[in-house]
């Protein structure tokens, strides 16, 4: 056996290319085996150990790639450590094959760190607090820095030159690398700002009408901000465009426990009128205004007695009983809120009538339940209007021409 083995070697000597080939297969053999042997023993059995603690539990951390990914360096490496074995193999091939190699392993350890980073960014998001505070931008910033050195170490390894000539050649390129990563740099000082004064947040409300933005926000990255309008359409949004642009954040409503309710009644000024003792008297019906009844009939009294023509004194409207009796049924309304502003206001008369705007604030902040209790009030106050000797002011139709020409029904 190890006299054929000589003969072997020394027919192998006469042909050194065949040699060469045969020492070359060996190696990518070798390397080919060794990623086998890592990927499908070694990172199956490791898997495995890791699925029996409370770690491998984890379906984020199961499926990262990190481990997978750093496993690639072996083949890299035994292909780097065994080009320089192979006899008859030029010095500029070897030179090649470890410069590709040492390339390879920079990628793989740039992509591994990704890894990493995205995967801190997801265990992040489970925090409660984690929409106050987004880290995406962060780290998407490491992402780029990571890459950006790995770029330049790839390219150091590739040309076989040391990486500080391509840094110092990188003051020269810096207004090139501005230009370029401008949108980046922008981006990157309004997440900062975003961040640090609290300016929106995942979650937030947020209406930007210029940019056809109105909902919520799902989404805070780098360079966008996504927001799920209220059609379920996504706007995405320029993350820079927040500190450059205007845009109303609904967050303080949310916060504060109330949505501010703020319509006008448009009332006929015609029907406007002062109260008789028999519209008094129907009026005392209602017990949210009866104290006040009481309260302005004393009053007006004490004043009046002095004139001797009740005209030259002061007396009750239907206007002021009726806003009177609209405030104190805001006050006692159950879903109103009662420590927030409640006003009930006349506004400038104009050729619509006189608007009567109540301005009060719901004691919620859900979207459905507010226009319920808001479309409630006002479906009793145009209701009780006409027994107050008051009507709402709208323009004629084709029903009130008919009327006034007597052929309507």
């Amino acid at each position: 056996m190890p006299e054929q083995y000589r003969e072997a070697l020394q027919w192998l000597e006469q042909h050194p290319q065949l040699f060469t080939l045969i020492g070359a297969s060996l190696l990518v053999l070798a390397a080919w085996i060794a990623n086998w042997l890592v990927k499908r023993i070694l990172l199956r059995g490791l898997y495995r150990a890791l699925r029996a603690t409370a770690l491998g539990q984890d379906s984020v951390l199961n499926d990262s790639k990190v481990i997978a990914r750093l496993a690639n360096i072996v083949p890299a490496l035994i292909l780097s450590l065994g080009v320089g074995l192979i006899a008859g193999l030029p010095a500029e091939a070897v030179t090649v094959v470890r410069n590709v190699c040492g390339a390879f392993v920079v990628l793989t350890l740039a992509l591994a760190i990704s890894e990493v980073l995205g995967l801190v960014n997801t265990l992040y998001q489970r925090r409660p607090d984690a929409h106050l505070r987004p880290i995406k931008g962060y780290v998407q910033v490491l992402k780029i820095a990571v890459f950006a050195i790995a770029a330049i170490l790839i390219i150091a390894a590739l040309i076989d030159r040391s990486p500080l000539i391509l840094l110092s050649g990188l003051g020269a390129m810096a207004a090139v690398l501005l230009l370029i990563f401008q949108d980046t740099l922008l981006s990157l000082v309004a997440s900062v700002q975003i961040s640090s004064n609290d300016i929106i947040r995942v979650g937030d409300w947020v209406e930007m009408p210029q940019l056809n933005a109105d909902g919520d926000v799902i989404d805070i990255a780098l360079h966008t901000v996504k927001v799920q309008n209220w059609d379920k359409t996504i706007t995405t949004i320029p993350t820079k465009r927040f500190i450059t642009d205007s845009f109303k954040n609904w967050r303080g409503m949310q916060e504060s426990g109330g949505r501010r309710i703020k319509r006008c009644l448009h009332l006929d000024q015609n029907s406007v009128r002062f109260l008789d003792a028999e519209g008094l008297e129907q009026l005392h019906r209602f017990d949210l205004i009866g104290d006040y009844l009481e309260q302005k009939r004393a009053e007006l009294q004490q004043y009046n007695a002095g004139f001797g023509d009740p005209l030259n004194g002061r007396q009750l409207t239907n206007l002021g009983t009726f806003r009177a009796y609209v405030e104190r049924y805001l006050r006692n309304h159950p879903e109103v809120h009662p420590q927030m502003t409640l006003l009930v206001r006349h506004l400038q008369p104009g050729e619509s009538g006189l608007p009567l705007e109540i301005y009060c604030f719901t004691n919620t902040v859900a979207w459905a339940q507010y226009e319920r209790i808001q479309a409630d009030i006002f479906d009793h106050l145009l209701a009780i209007l006409p027994a107050f000797g008051l009507r709402v002011f709208q323009n004629p139709g084709g029903a009130d021409f008919q009327r006034l020409a007597g052929t309507g029904r």
